[in-house]
């Protein structure tokens, strides 16, 4: 049943009349009477006699089209578990909702079957990445047709042309990629995706943004031809998404491509589950419970016995741990080809730099930023400036005493929208025209980050004559011409230059790097190296300026292009200091009573340990719980019966329950 009460979180019997019969096919959406009420629920499956003597009658069958296949059901109900949720929860992210108009198009006829099949009984389960690259090129695409996919993109990595040949045999192979600098991952992963085809099995991608996902629709466009898939994502509208939900559903066809909503797309005879970029916090649902796009991919992967890609420019120590369990192999290029490929790299930090210029360790850009930006518009190519918060100034201080400006009203941060702009709260928008400082009465401001908007205008400033640019929040530049010009913006709003940056300057790193968060170091990296893959290659006249010092581990890790190197370093620290993924946890979060309430009811593993409490937003707190990955299933099976006996006796205050949140402290 569609209702979010923990303590009701299993299946319940009823009688089907006979007039529903024939439309009362597992996997349908139905109406039942429960607890006096008339609530939503899916039907699960049809047998011959049920354990409780007495029943009532199932009142209505929504809608005779079974939107929820079995193997989707298993996947929820593993999902839940996983996560410490309710299977209806889980079944709310997995189905979109009902739009009866853009179903009519599904008649019974059309409708797919109760049960999915899949005739290929082969369980070969080998993973061999042979580095053998003898593969026939002819590619053919037509419907139906079994293609020998072009596997040239691939070249450059010893066992990508293995891995195409494993999913063209339908071998569960499972591979973490570190995409090479400027490569077009959207054609290699529109090759993968062709390669599963051609052997007669289907294929779901999973991206973190809209402009990720109109550039893998366009690749696989070109490479399976129009038709051959769907693209399943919230921002396309209910009607939308709901139709292409059920041209997945009814196996019209084999390829789903989407943002996180597309994680539980049903696709019959699966073959491969990909997802592109998994640091992005994106990926991560904000609805109960709380999944993550990757690991529900993962545990798709592993029911069904199906081949998984996990890539990036960077890697995670999700995905390093994954290699190092043996659970995925990596496909890396050979040190030789990524110097090859690499754009040429400095920090402004470093001994030599600072011996040419004492004031690049405080100055926001540097001489050898300046300089390196100035030859590129001088040989007429692009320069990209990375900077990581958006605005003209989004946080100031006082002029006088240096004390961060406060709203009087609220406390929040305050922020200038313009150079003649009026400080303004960024949590409640009050403006405070008649600021003084609270530590010396100063009325006097100065900027303490810099965003993007301010920063195009210094720019500007400093290159007169030159186009700026600016890409974020308010406006997402897909691509930029190939000439001279200045673009800047946020990470993860780069466009794509027409030929490759000549030059990309990573400004404010210590924004990044200085974050409380267990992330902060590969969240820093994982940007840098998404803006200095948009560069040329070093030996067409690509230049990266990261603003930062050069021992810094992050910042090694991007001048050698590097990222297996800093999660392996990672995965290392946060074994030994017990965080995750060396370890599962959970966050329990709500006012103190009710949180100490579940956790005394809670029969937790007996080494798991509790932590905390930490203050929490909102007058709550939160208490962490962690077990090793061993005992992950039993401390969500306790949590969640313990939410359960808190929901039966209706206690009042909520309680959230987050397994492996992004967010630790």
């Amino acid at each position: 049943m569609d209702v979010p009460l923990p303590h009701l979180d299993r299946p319940f019997d009823y009688l089907v009349p006979e007039a529903l019969d024939a439309d009362a096919r597992p996997g349908v959406r139905v109406k039942v009477r429960f607890a006096g009420q008339l609530v939503d629920g899916w039907l699960l499956e049809r047998t011959e006699s049920s354990e409780h003597p007495k029943l009532a009658y199932l009142e209505k069958v929504v809608s005779p089209v079974p939107v929820l296949s079995p193997e989707v059901a298993r996947l929820a109900r593993a999902v839940a578990d996983r996560y410490a949720g309710s299977l209806a929860d889980v079944l709310r992210l997995a189905v979109p909702p009902r739009h009866a108009r853009a179903e009519k198009a599904v008649t019974a006829a059309d409708a797919p079957p109760s049960e999915d099949t899949d005739t290929d009984t082969d369980t070969d389960t080998d993973t061999d990445t042979d580095t053998d690259t003898d593969t026939d090129t002819d590619t053919d695409t037509r419907p139906g047709g079994r293609a020998e996919v072009d596997p040239r993109g691939w070249r450059d990595y010893p066992a990508g042309p293995a891995l195409l040949r494993a999913l063209t045999d339908g071998k569960p192979a499972r591979a973490v990629w570190s995409a090479l600098p400027g490569e077009d991952w959207a054609d290699r992963y529109a090759d993968a995706v062709a390669a599963t085809v051609a052997g007669g099995r289907g294929a779901v991608v999973v991206v973190a943004d809209a402009r990720d996902l109109d550039r893998l629709d366009a690749a696989l466009t070109a490479v399976l031809g129009a038709g051959r898939h769907v693209r399943l994502t919230a921002a396309d509208g209910p009607a939308r998404r709901y139709r292409a939900f059920l041209t997945a559903r009814t196996g019209e066809v084999d390829v789903v491509i989407g943002t996180r909503a597309a994680m539980f797309a049903p696709v019959r005879r699966l073959g491969l589950v990909a997802i592109w970029d998994d640091g992005d916090d994106l990926h991560a649902e904000p609805r109960a419970p709380y999944p993550h796009a990757r690991d529900v991919l993962l545990t798709r992967a592993q029911l069904g016995d199906v081949a998984a890609l996990v890539g990036g420019y960077a890697r995670t120590a999700e995905a390093q741990l994954l290699v190092e369990t043996g659970w995925a192999r990596e496909v890396v290029a050979d040190r030789a080809v990524v110097r090859s490929r690499t754009p040429a790299m400095a920090p402004t930090g470093d001994d030599p730099q600072l011996a040419r210029d004492p004031g690049a360790a405080s100055a926001r850009l540097p001489s050898l930023a300046w300089t390196t930006a100035r030859d590129a518009l001088r040989a007429d190519l692009p320069v990209l400036v990375q900077v990581p918060r958006r605005g003209y100034v989004p946080s100031v201080a006082c002029a006088d005493c240096r004390a961060p400006a406060r709203c009087p009203h609220c406390a929040g941060p305050l922020a200038l929208p313009s150079a003649q702009g009026t400080p303004a709260c960024r949590w409640c928008g009050r403006v405070a025209a008649a600021y003084a400082c609270p530590e010396c009465g100063g009325r006097r401001l100065r900027a303490s980050v810099t965003g993007a908007r301010r920063t195009a205008e210094e720019l500007g400033r400093a290159f007169p004559g030159v186009p700026v640019r600016t890409s974020g929040r308010e406006e997402v530049l897909a691509g930029v011409p190939g000439g001279a010009g200045l673009v800047v913006a946020t990470p993860g709003a780069e466009p794509v230059a027409e030929g490759g940056y000549g030059a990309v300057l990573l400004l404010d790193s210590w924004a990044l790097l200085t974050r409380a968060d267990l992330r902060a170091g590969e969240e820093a990296l994982r940007r840098w190296m998404a803006a200095a893959a948009l560069a040329r290659p070093g030996t067409a006249g690509g230049r990266v300026v990261v603003v930062a010092d050069g021992a810094l581990s992050p910042v090694q890790a991007l001048l050698r292009w590097d990222s297996a190197w800093f999660a392996a370093r990672e995965m290392a620290e946060r074994r030994e200091l017990g965080f995750p993924p060396a370890v599962r946890m959970a966050s329990v979060t709500g006012v103190a009573e009710a949180v100490a309430d579940l956790l005394a009811g809670a029969r937790l593993p007996g080494d798991a340990e509790v932590l905390g409490p930490v203050p929490a937003d909102e007058g709550r707190e939160r208490m962490l719980v962690r077990v090793p990955r061993s005992r992950a299933a039993a401390m969500a099976e306790a949590l969640h019966a313990a939410a359960g006996q808190r929901s039966a006796r209706k206690a009042a205050d909520p309680v959230r329950l987050q397994v492996d949140p992004l967010t630790l402290f």
